[in-house]
Parts: structure tokens; C-alpha cells; sequence
């Protein structure tokens, strides 16, 4: 399944980060949705969901992301939708792990 964000606060070390593999933190953005894929090796064996995806959460409620390989790129989001078939555009998508 994939799961919607819209992205409310980023720090400013995804706009800093050049490597050629973490250059993709540069196009995050306030406002921005974003879809994010939960996938089978990052899944809980008991509950079947990814930690993190906003389960039970709803409306006006603030989650954290970090993302992989840039600890100091982190912000808030918060949850639009649950998607249960995935239909992600190719920009702006991001798997949890």
C-alpha cells in the first residue's frame, strides 16, 4: 500500500545534500504531497504495516520523517490518504524502510 503526505516543515540539510545518490533531497518541499510505498522487507511480520505510515492518524495530526542516508534531513507531515493500490507518480515518491 502507499500512503500520501503533504511535506509541512524540512530542514534546510536536504537542500545542502549533493551526493549523486541523496541529490533527490534537494526537490522536497513545504506543501509538496508526496507518496510513500510500503513494501514487504520494511513491513512488520505481526501487523503487516510500516512503521511510521500514520496509521490512525487523520486530519491536522504532525508525524516525523527522516530520511535514509542524511539523518540531518528530517521535517513533519502530515497524512492525506491511504492508498491500498499503489499509484504513485514517479516524482515525489519514496519507500519506507
Amino acid at each position: 500500500y502507499c500512503v500520501e503526505f503533504r511535506t509541512e516543515s524540512l530542514s534546510h540539510h536536504c537542500a545542502l545534500e549533493t551526493r549523486p545518490y541523496a541529490r533527490w533531497m534537494q526537490y522536497l518541499r513545504e506543501g509538496h504531497t508526496v507518496c510513500v510505498a510500503c513494501q514487504p522487507p520494511a513491513m512488520s511480520a505481526d501487523t503487516q504495516r510500516c512503521s511510521g505510515d500514520g496509521h490512525n492518524a487523520h486530519g491536522e495530526k504532525i508525524l516525523h520523517w527522516e530520511a535514509i542516508g542524511n539523518s540531518q534531513c528530517q521535517g513533519t507531515w502530515k497524512k492525506i490518504r491511504q492508498l491500498e493500490h499503489c499509484s504513485c507518480p514517479l516524482v515525489h515518491s519514496f519507500i519506507f524502510t
